[in-house]
């Protein structure tokens, strides 16, 4: 078995002392998980029970029934009752996020753990206890100064109680997600200012844990849920387009090997371009400067694969399959696609004299080869290609576990080969 490079170390036998006591840990456990339960049960979500779930969210913040219990005791009365639309934050039907600026990225995840109802077995209650029924037909006033500073103080401290968790166990699904509803909770219940800077202190803790760990994926995806919310009206936004790929720049100087990274930039690069408001000139030129900056990296490392994968994300802009209704260069014509196509070709080959023996050069090569005899047939081109038969007969010597796709292929390009004689 794979061990990733590290070594096995040979297991002690427990003694009985040890044995004791992890019994003795797992019945404390169990306890304090059917006290959880049974008092969520009954309907009672006071601070007891708030407690409690902090102290088995300690040992196991896997544990997402307790995160949503948490949640329960908040709602129930630890925060203000929120306001139903009194705060400028709260986006009216025509103001909504579609209807305004395009998010940086396309949201991973619903809202839907941003608006988890009361249970309906008990009443919601604000501050003072009372029972508040939320009706379409009711005109709450905005909450207090007190409220409002209560609940920014109650926000404050469930990110803060998260914290240490997260450092722990920074790819826990449930910590990130419980983060993400708190911040919601800070659009629903304060005002557009004072929602906005924990939403920016936000920002600026993920920025943090991506220095840490320059490839955490799930951070990648949290930034980009953050920042498409700090741009909508929500919290007063604006575009953060220009600076967030910037910050990608930043993050594959430091690390080329950065998937996150390149990938947050193919999600930004279109609407980069849009909000500039470049000609076709321009926009080619933009393309130009993004090949060469790609061709750099794979000039140091070719046997990279997230270098790859926006290289081929470049290259299906210039051939027209891009996905989405736009592209880099929309404006580029046959011949000039052949041309960029032709040229990417070379340059790849140009790599195969050095480094023959890496996977990715011949797939980039098949691949390419293929769209360009496409492309050929709709311009004035000379017709002098490469065979794609020679890189996947490179291919499966060198990746053989992929078989089957090469046989896929093969049979393909015979097929087209017995289309073109007909």
């Amino acid at each position: 078995m794979d061990n990733h490079g590290i070594a096995r170390v040979a297991r002690t036998l427990r003694t009985d002392e040890q044995r004791r006591q992890d019994v003795e840990k797992i019945n404390k456990y169990r306890q304090l998980d059917e006290s959880i339960r049974a008092q969520a049960s009954s309907g009672a979500y006071d601070p007891a029970l708030f407690q409690l779930t902090s102290r088995l969210l300690r040992l196991n913040p896997e544990y997402y029934t307790i995160w949503n219990v948490r949640r329960r005791c908040l709602i129930s009365g630890l925060l203000s009752k929120p306001s139903a639309g009194s705060w400028p934050s709260k986006a009216s039907p025509s103001s909504s996020l579609s209807d305004t600026t395009k998010p940086s990225c396309d949201e991973s995840s619903s809202s839907s753990s941003a608006a988890i109802p009361p249970d309906p077995s008990f009443p919601t209650t604000g501050k003072s206890g009372t029972t508040a029924e939320l009706t379409g037909s009711d005109h709450q006033q905005p909450p207090s100064e007190s409220d409002v500073a209560s609940d920014i103080n109650m926000l404050q401290s469930e990110l803060a109680f998260t914290m240490p968790m997260l450092l722990e166990h920074p790819k826990c699904y449930w910590i990130w997600k419980y983060r993400n509803w708190i911040l919601e909770q800070a659009i629903l219940r304060l005002p557009a200012q004072a929602a906005r800077k924990i939403w920016e202190a936000e920002l600026a803790l993920d920025s943090m844990m991506l220095t840490k760990d320059t490839r955490n994926f799930h951070a990648w995806g949290y930034r980009r849920r953050l920042v498409a919310r700090l741009e909508s009206p929500a919290l007063l936004g604006k575009s953060m387009v220009e600076d967030e790929f910037d910050y990608t720049t930043m993050k594959i100087e430091g690390n080329l090997s950065n998937f996150s990274a390149w990938h947050s930039r193919s999600r930004l690069l279109l609407r980069l371009l849009d909000e500039r408001g470049l000609d076709d000139k321009a926009r080619a030129a933009f393309l130009d400067e993004e090949l060469e900056y790609i061709q750099e990296g794979l000039n140091v490392g070719p046997d990279d694969q997230s270098l790859w994968y926006y290289h081929r994300y470049l290259v299906l802009q210039i051939v027209g399959r891009a996905t989405g209704q736009s592209s880099i260069a929309p404006a580029l014509a046959v011949e000039e696609r052949v041309a960029y196509l032709t040229k990417e070709i070379q340059f790849i080959n140009e790599l195969l004299e050095d480094y023959g023996d890496i996977k990715w050069i011949c797939k980039a090569l098949l691949e390419y080869t293929l769209a360009l005899q496409e492309l050929s047939q709709g311009s004035d081109s000379d017709g002098q290609q490469d065979d794609p038969r020679t890189w996947l007969a490179k291919l499966r010597k060198l990746d053989p576990m992929q078989a089957g796709r090469w046989d896929d292929v093969e049979r393909k390009l015979a097929s087209h080969s017995t289309q073109a004689e007909q």
